[in-house]
């Protein structure tokens, strides 16, 4: 579990957290193997004998005070009963000390849950169904068969797999017997997510979900017989009110809707893990949960306000993903077109039920594949719950991520599914009246993750009547970590304990809630928030130092004294450039921009600042590396380094100088330092980064210049005269200088 804190040092009381303007806050990566020093948890077993405060209900740490029978909590201070059990394996000596006893960071397994009959029943057998879009291309079907392919290599054996199909109708496959078997059910036009017959009447989920171990050859020749929907079928299921055009009929919403209920039981979840991959290629039109996106539709929100483009038309699939949740099902979403889709609209089905949601604007390019064996290939959390706990002279102010708030309890996150690189943030507030002061006790937070495990149980072979299902134990288990900050009264202990990638998670969380609402004012908001920021900044400086004025030219825009706040500047502006804020811009495409709110939305600091801020690396040979870059400007052409490696996360781009020697080689030896790099970074990533060689001297080199955002200009900043960063910053100077005065 890695926490990272925006501000290191917490502020002593609410004047200096407003004096410093920085967001105070965390970044939690809750199934982390480790925390953000590369340390691991103490593990250990009897995890539901850990006690708990009786006045907040935190758990007991390391950090807790502790007498012979009774311990104070270290959350909010109260005094607990140590129960005898407790206070023997508290006192044991000869180095035998529990784990919470020797460490603050623990990892402690559970008992099988005693939740009644629905828990025990519940297969501990991973569940995979692919639903499938059949009002598609032959290319499409084929990426997808691909993907598929690579899916079945990378999910562990005794796993269960199950092949859906939808169109106008929803296609059920049996592939355990001796050749693959479709069923099909019509979709009413009308439907209102349910059809004339349950799917377990069409066919018996136990029939449905067939084992991958002896089952996947069949499941290959299954997907060979998969076809796109032909015209005449287009024709014949065309209903009324649509005009004479033929449009592909997608019954999305309903094929989901029945999966999810056909994966699930009345009592509860039928499986501990359940994932959908839906391969979507258009917009749902067909049934419940179809969406508008009409040229009349489209040409309105083109000329409306910003914001239309980036809101949901229905709730059909807020609503579907609150009953993913109850039945554990978690859904990802991939979304293989550059047709607009309302992704919008979508989003929340894959977001809350833990899910991950890709977009890929064409199948020559797509690696769909490499993503979904990337995904499947690491490991993961479900049925997880976490809960984040602070002192009482502070709380949360909002939460960020990928998750579905509890209806019942504030700050309690379910988390269907969780891998090691899911990332959630919250933003703290001063409770009233409150602060920290040197005879209180100090700052605390206090995570609490709750989450299952699939482990394999071995070779089973000894036991005849096994089946698939008991190659898997469930493992429930509780992670904890409680963490002690520092406070200072002292504004530049603030800025030397800055962690600006930390400060850019924030940021960019606040960044997509405000612009759903409106585009331009939040980009006023951004540019405003650095201008409080520098002014703050200059306030400080000009306190401690003699002499000095508020003359414009006085003011230090890049944070000369402060290193820990140097990226901001950059940071704001590459904010105001990405398609996060370019919504109305033309060339971008809505759905592309909710796809990036989704991405970075999920991203740990390290990797979102990739994202953001691409890293620039020269080389002077394809085998030694020469420095790394802050800038990231036109200024490259110029230098004598003939190649550059420049990562945005997304994209690795290796660029060859027009001015690059003949002799060194392109594109760069599979044995070199260059080409090692890139291997190490793209296996490094939960997804497929596109990497391109460019030789400048011969190639187009626009998708390398588009990454040298410190020489392009704000459109619709509203900022006269914005020909790059260096005319952003005399903007916000005089900005500062006028506020000043």
């Amino acid at each position: 579990m890695a926490v990272r804190a925006s501000l290191a040092c917490f502020p002593s009381d609410p004047a200096l957290h407003e004096a410093c303007g920085i967001p105070w806050g965390v970044a939690v990566t809750p199934f982390s193997a480790t925390d953000e020093r590369g340390s691991t948890p103490a593990t250990g077993a009897e995890g539901h004998l850990l006690p708990r405060c009786q006045s907040c209900f935190a758990y007991f740490s390391l950090l807790c005070p502790l007498d012979r029978w009774s311990w104070n909590c270290a959350v909010c201070g109260a005094e607990n009963d140590l129960p005898a059990d407790a206070a023997a394996r508290y006192a044991r000596d000869g180095g035998h000390d529990p784990p919470e006893m020797r460490s603050a960071f623990v990892d402690l397994l559970l008992p099988p849950r005693e939740e009644g009959e629905a828990a025990a029943a519940a297969a501990p057998t991973p569940v995979y169904v692919a639903a499938i879009d059949l009002s598609s291309s032959e290319e499409f079907l084929e990426l997808v068969k691909s993907a598929l392919q690579a899916a079945l290599e990378a999910l562990s054996p005794g796993s269960l797999f199950g092949l859906l199909t939808f169109s106008s109708k929803i296609g059920l496959y049996d592939v355990q017997g001796p050749i693959p078997i479709v069923k099909n059910v019509f979709i009413p036009p009308d439907s209102d997510g349910a059809l004339q017959v349950d799917l377990e009447d069409i066919m018996p989920l136990c029939s449905f979900l067939a084992p991958i171990d002896s089952c996947k050859d069949r499941i290959t020749e299954a997907l060979e017989t998969i076809k796109p929907m032909s015209s005449w079928e287009v024709a014949a299921n065309a209903h009324e009110g649509q005009d004479h055009v033929l449009h592909h009929v997608r019954g999305f919403g309903v094929a989901l809707d029945v999966l999810i209920n056909y994966l699930s039981s009345e009592y509860g979840n039928a499986f501990e893990l359940a994932r959908i991959f839906a391969f979507l290629s258009g917009p749902p039109n067909y049934g419940a949960g179809q969406l508008d996106i009409s040229e009349d539709q489209n040409a309105g929100k083109a000329r409306g306000a910003d914001h239309i483009l980036l809101q949901e038309q229905t709730r059909f699939y807020k609503n579907l993903a609150t009953s993913a949740v109850q039945a554990g099902v978690c859904v990802d979403l991939f979304a293989i077109t550059n047709e607009y889709t309302d992704l919008t609209s979508l989003k929340v089905l894959s977001v809350e039920s833990g899910g991950s949601l890709f977009l890929y604007s064409s199948t020559d390019e797509s690696t769909l594949p490499q993503d979904i064996y990337k995904m499947l290939s690491r490991p993961y959390a479900f049925g997880c719950v976490m809960r984040l706990r602070t002192s009482s002279q502070f709380k949360i102010a909002d939460s960020y991520g990928h998750f579905f708030p509890d209806p019942q309890y504030m700050h309690v996150q379910h988390i269907n599914c969780c891998d090691s690189f899911t990332t959630y943030s919250y933003d703290f507030e001063f409770e009233k009246d409150s602060q920290f002061s040197r005879k209180s006790s100090p700052p605390i937070i206090q995570i609490a993750f709750k989450y299952t495990v699939l482990v394999h149980n071995g070779d089973t072979s000894d036991f005849p009547n096994s089946g698939s299902r008991s190659k898997y134990l469930l493992e429930r288990r509780l992670r904890v970590r409680t963490i002690q900050y520092n406070t200072t009264a002292n504004i530049w202990d603030l800025y030397d304990f800055v962690d600006p990638d930390v400060v850019l998670t924030i940021l960019v969380h606040q960044v997509i809630l405000a612009s759903l609402s409106d585009e331009l004012e939040t980009r006023l908001w951004l540019q405003d928030w650095l201008a409080v920021v520098i002014a703050q900044y200059n306030k400080a400086y000009k306190n401690v130092t003699s002499g000095g004025g508020t003359e414009m030219y006085n003011i230090d825009v890049n944070f000369s004294h402060c290193s820990q706040l140097q990226p901001l500047s950059r940071f704001v502006f590459a904010i105001l450039l990405s398609p996060l804020l370019q919504v109305s811009s033309e060339g971008i495409h809505p759905d592309y921009v909710t796809y990036l709110q989704c991405l970075l939305s999920a991203l740990e600091p390290a990797s979102l600042r990739q994202a953001i801020w691409p890293t620039l690396i020269s080389y002077s040979s394809p085998d030694v590396e020469a420095e790394v870059h802050q800038s990231l400007s036109r200024t490259v052409f110029t230098s004598e380094r003939p190649i550059f490696l420049l990562d945005a996360y997304k994209d690795l781009l290796v660029y060859y100088s027009p001015t690059a020697s003949s002799e060194i080689p392109f594109p760069p030896p599979r044995d070199c330092l260059l080409r090692s790099t890139v291997d190490r970074l793209k296996q490094e990533r939960n997804i497929t980064p596109k990497l391109v060689f460019i030789q400048g001297a011969h190639d187009d080199t626009t998708e390398f210049e588009k990454y040298l955002v410190e020489d392009q200009t704000l459109d619709g900043s509203l900022l006269p005269s914005s020909t790059g960063f260096s005319s952003f910053l005399d903007e916000v100077r005089s900005k500062v200088a006028e506020h000043s005065i």
